[in-house]
């Protein structure tokens, strides 16, 4: 099985990747996009979105990280795709189902499902000026505004000779409104001939994979939204998989491990920078936690990262002896 952390502009950053991948489960991440126009952009803009292209293009965990390129032009793309290669990143993935209306007038993301040929033109062009060693991957919507064409948007990325799939199931106009139609996954996968297909959408839960599973017959996923708010559901998913048990981890494990290491990295590049994503963090979190919900009502007001930074230090510390008393007593 093959779990692959989907990227979420404004969401999964290099902070967020290291912390899941530490948790573990993750066979791949993928970054935020950077935007292709008609030039090529410089290396620090690659480092930018992809900080590990200093460390062999790993997370801490060793975890392979791809660079996402978004745009539609073939030469642009190929030349950043060839910058992302000289800078040591594992391969590229082609962002062509990225819904926001900005990108869409500005003709990337979604926009280009309106006419699969153009799909192809890219991929095509990457993979065969490419080095074969070199992953070049997709990600797709079902469909612009319906879905009449999902067949023909699998078969441009499998004619191109993508190495890997990922479709997100609904179309740009669907936006993230449920539901998640697995159905079309399923469907695109008996399109192709040759490119392994991995399911994206509403994969909250342990049941939902299977249930998407069973619609679709895809096993990989790519995991966005439910990831960020159950850190630990990649482990969950594999050891379903190897038929092991598995005990999710508890809020305390979740703060400690995870939320609280992210506020402090982000606490060293700003307080203000710290103090949103802190309760992004916890908005995603709460789905799952209502320990996270609880501690977002109680800091939505708060807007000076100094004063956030106290009180989860005296949440921290008290986690800390709390866990610790209670080890003493079992042992």
């Amino acid at each position: 099985m093959f779990i692959q952390v989907a990227p979420m502009e404004g969401v999964v950053d290099f902070q967020v990747r290291k912390r899941l991948t530490n948790i573990g489960g993750i066979d791949r991440t993928v970054t935020e996009f950077i935007r292709v126009t008609n030039q090529l952009q410089p290396a620090k803009v690659f480092l930018k979105y992809a900080p590990e292209l200093a460390s062999n293009s790993l997370t801490d965990s060793g975890t392979p990280v791809f660079v996402q390129l978004l745009g539609s032009d073939p030469s642009a793309l190929l030349e950043n795709a060839h910058m992302a290669m000289e800078l040591g990143a594992k391969g590229v993935d082609l962002n062509f189902g990225c819904p926001a209306k900005t990108v869409n007038r500005h003709d990337g993301g979604a926009t280009l499902l309106k006419n699969p040929e153009r799909i192809f033109n890219v991929v095509s062009r990457l993979r065969s000026s490419l080095p074969p060693e070199f992953p070049v991957t997709a990600k797709v919507r079902l469909g612009f505004s319906d879905k009449e064409l999902h067949k023909d948007i699998a078969q441009a990325v499998d004619s191109g000779g993508a190495n890997q799939l990922v479709v997100h199931a609904r179309t740009r106009n669907e936006g993230y409104r449920p539901p998640a139609h697995w159905e079309y996954i399923g469907f695109m996968n008996d399109a192709v001939k040759r490119v392994p297909v991995v399911a994206n959408g509403d994969l909250w839960s342990l049941e939902d994979y299977k249930k998407c599973v069973e619609v679709s017959g895809v096993r990989d996923v790519a995991l966005g939204r439910s990831l960020v708010s159950r850190p630990d559901l990649a482990l969950i998913l594999k050891a379903y998989i190897a038929g092991r048990e598995y005990t999710p981890l508890p809020w305390s494990e979740i703060f400690k491990i995870y939320l609280y290491p992210l506020f402090e990295s982000y606490m060293e590049q700003s307080a203000a920078l710290a103090t949103g994503r802190l309760k992004q963090a916890l908005k995603a979190l709460s789905r799952n936690y209502p320990e996270a919900q609880s501690l977002f009502d109680q800091i939505r007001r708060e807007t000076n990262g100094i004063t956030i930074q106290r009180e989860l230090l005296h949440r921290h510390r008290l986690t800390s002896e709390a866990i610790h008393t209670n080890v003493a007593r079992v042992t």
